[in-house]
């Protein structure tokens, strides 16, 4: 029954009827805040490569899992690049993915800055039918063989951002792709609408630090999700010491607790973790893997 619960929630991306949130979700996306909006790149003086891995609901076999592995950072004092690849799998269900990105970064105030970004790439999206256990033979979805489709995808982003506070805007699946999931081979489902369309997302993040004292800082965020019909929040505050060890917690309006630990070694390399402790489906676990390269030095910023 499990198994079958997961094939719905998965096909539901790729149905004609889908007007839910079809991206896979992340908790700790403060700690890559790359994957959910591309005009993140940047904005400090560095690269960054960073590694999200989520495995959802443990104990559930084939639950939806989760990896992403981005690297972005300034290219000069205006142009911050980035790139990303993922994986989405659950069930019969998966999706690959990659993109680059280009962000332009311009001065409002003395203290405010602008970046706008635009981040294009390709996304392949597999349906492997052997093995499954189908409760109703008759859905076209499931005739012939396995299917494989690959289509453009694109993204648009900007962020204002100062020394302790950003917002930024996001919509992912900007091409807003049609996506047929049927064999083709089988000729009895030529005339079978089995499209599913790809909806716009839209992500406003924000988040401010304040300082306490010189070696505690509190910083709250939150990420609000949108689509036509589906709007879902994450809020979420950690407590930072000597911005090296970090603790917190985020609740999403679906009922999510989670408790968010991380720390940093040498001011380089990141390691963080989060625990989703109240979902019905069963525990979730995400880790996040981090390494700081060598900033751009000031003659090459000048160029």
């Amino acid at each position: 029954m499990k198994k079958f619960i997961l094939i719905i929630l998965f096909i539901v991306p790729v149905s004609i009827v889908l007007k839910a949130q079809q991206l896979p979700q992340i908790t700790q996306y403060m700690e890559n805040n790359y994957a959910i909006n591309p005009a993140f790149a940047g904005i400090n003086d560095y690269y960054q490569l960073k590694t999200t891995v989520r495995n959802m609901w443990v104990g559930v076999p084939n639950a939806p899992k989760t990896t992403i592995l981005s690297i972005y950072g300034k290219k000069s004092e205006k142009i911050g690049i980035g790139g990303s690849v993922y994986n989405d799998e659950a069930a019969a269900f998966s999706r690959i993915g990659g993109n680059i990105s280009y962000a332009y970064h311009t001065q409002l105030t003395t203290d405010i800055n602008l970046s706008l970004s635009l981040q294009a790439g390709f996304l392949q999206h597999k349906l492997i039918k052997d093995g499954l256990t189908i409760q109703q033979l008759e859905d076209p979805l499931f005739q012939g063989g396995d299917v494989v489709r690959a289509i453009p995808d694109a993204t648009f982003g900007t962020v204002v951002y100062a020394t302790n506070w950003h917002f930024g805007i996001s919509v992912p699946q900007l091409l807003a792709n049609n996506l047929d999931l049927k064999d083709k081979k089988v000729i009895y489902l030529e005339d079978v609408n089995s499209e599913g369309k790809f909806n716009r997302h839209y992500y406003l993040v924000g988040a401010y630090r304040h300082e306490l004292n010189p070696f505690w800082a509190i910083e709250p965020s939150v990420l609000f999700k949108s689509t036509s019909t589906t709007n879902q929040f994450d809020v979420g505050v950690k407590g930072i010491w000597d911005d090296k060890l970090w603790l917190g917690s985020s609740y999403r309006s679906n009922g999510d607790i989670s408790a968010i630990a991380g720390y940093t070694i040498d001011d380089r390399y990141i390691i963080g973790y989060s625990a989703d402790v109240l979902n019905d489906l069963g525990m979730t676990h995400e880790f996040v893997l981090g390494i700081k390269f060598l900033g751009l030095q000031e003659k090459e910023l000048s160029k």
